[in-house]
């Protein structure tokens, strides 16, 4: 923290607040306005505080990469040398002229990935004096309003449920923390959000616009480029979304019947392009090595990347065969969502970390049990199968390439909102027998 972080922070966030104040009458009815308050100040509080245990408990770490070691050195050749700066905001992994002395010192200069979040840094330090707490705020900002988009999207669907979705959207732990600060993960998680909100009205409610179109692609472009993974996971989910909804929509038995097979083809085949295309132009998402990918990812964060960032796991010797990923899905897909347990825990951040999972599992348990374990009923709602297929396919991924409960904390949150959102509709979805009173209620 320096001398201008104390100065400017407190203004931003004043400014912050009377802008949320203008805006919120115009974003919230009567039931939600409740929840945009809290949830912007649990991210701007979740902003700063990950920056206070990155400088005090780790001793740096990305987010200072980004900023004091990104996003600082642009603002310096903006103030040095206006045209310096502005061809190193644009710069594609080159030296331009006159921009050396600065370029040197971005520990990301290389990675198209992490200069994307060190440009928007950069252009929000021309508003904050490059103050990093301040900074970091905006990103809490940018974090919150992708998840106000995510919540309006379910809430929608069902206005009964807003509790739940709050919780999913801003108040789950692990994902205000990792998730608002001056990281990847608060770019791609509010664009995550903004994408549903966004695909939701275009497919789902037919509400094609030009506008809804241009700032779905934009989302989906800012996921692509920081973390394309991420979207091999989220297109399968869209396009089961797409089909369910209106597959739900006939009326008729047997067309239904007869339409089976050919929308489970249609749903598979779809899937299937869409991962390809995702990994068109990078080998290392593409289909013929994804798991080559992977098994380098796991070992490249267990015993170099992320070695000091928690205790390492291991499901097993991978191989780059389909085979053994098939056979390691469901470890890790339990290791994504379930751990690590209460004794694998060997410092605070995991302790929290195994608190959220443990009641997660809890949750689980409870729920499946209380719904008679009506597994083909709970996915006949297409909101739930998005939800469902989104979270299983990136619990797996991030399961399988991560291999350290540290970085499996921060890598995972894009899961945990979806994942809540799935059991909210799960716990009041009507039984085969009997319809719960809650939603008899809805209906009449």
């Amino acid at each position: 923290m320096e001398q201008r972080d104390f100065i400017v922070t407190p203004i931003v966030i004043l400014l912050v607040y009377a802008g949320a104040y203008i805006i919120r009458p115009y974003v919230t009815d009567p039931i939600n306005r409740k929840y945009f308050l809290p949830g912007l100040t649990v991210r701007i509080v979740g902003a700063i505080t990950l920056g206070f245990i990155y400088q005090f408990y780790y001793n740096g770490g990305d987010t200072f990469n980004y900023h004091t070691h990104g996003s600082r050195q642009i603002w310096e050749a903006i103030m040095n040398s206006p045209d310096a700066g502005y061809k190193l905001f644009f710069a594609k992994g080159e030296y331009p002229y006159g921009t050396y002395e600065y370029a040197s010192k971005i520990y990301f200069f290389h990675d198209p990935a992490s200069y994307l979040v060190i440009r928007l840094a950069a252009f929000i330090d021309l508003f904050t004096f490059s103050s990093y707490a301040a900074t970091a705020v905006f990103f809490g900002v940018i974090s919150f309003i992708g998840m106000w988009l995510f919540f309006l999207t379910f809430y929608a669907i069902n206005p009964l449920l807003h509790k739940w979705f709050a919780i999913a959207a801003f108040f789950i732990p692990s994902v205000f923390f990792w998730g608002s600060g001056i990281l990847k993960d608060s770019i791609t998680l509010a664009a995550l959000g903004a994408a549903t909100y966004f695909f939701y009205r275009v497919l789902i409610l037919k509400k094609i616009s030009v506008v809804a179109v241009l700032l779905l692609l934009l989302n989906l472009y800012v996921i692509f480029v920081v973390k394309k993974f991420i979207l091999q996971a989220y297109f399968p989910a869209v396009i089961i979304w797409f089909f369910a909804d209106n597959y739900n929509k006939i009326r008729s038995f047997f067309l239904k019947l007869f339409l089976v097979p050919v929308v489970g083809v249609v749903c598979i085949y779809s899937a299937y392009l869409s991962i390809y295309q995702v990994g068109v132009g990078d080998s290392r998402y593409s289909l013929k090595d994804i798991s080559k990918t992977a098994r380098i990812t796991a070992y490249d964060i267990r015993y170099w990347s992320g070695r000091d960032a928690g205790s390492g796991y291991s499901l097993g010797e991978l191989d780059d065969s389909p085979e053994t990923f098939i056979r390691l899905a469901p470890q890790a897909i339990v290791v994504s969502l379930f751990r690590p347990y209460l004794w694998e825990v060997n410092n605070p951040l995991m302790l929290l970390s195994s608190l959220e999972s443990l009641l997660i599992f809890i949750t689980v348990i409870y729920i499946f049990i209380k719904k008679k374990f009506e597994f083909f009923n709970m996915l006949s709602n297409a909101h739930i199968a998005f939800c469902l297929t989104f979270v299983l396919i990136f619990a797996f991924a991030v399961g399988i390439s991560t291999s350290n409960f540290g970085t499996l904390v921060r890598y995972k949150i894009p899961l945990l909102p979806f994942l809540v959102v799935a059991l909210a509709l799960i716990s009041f979805q009507p039984n085969k027998d009997k319809k719960l009173p809650l939603l008899d209620s809805t209906e009449k």
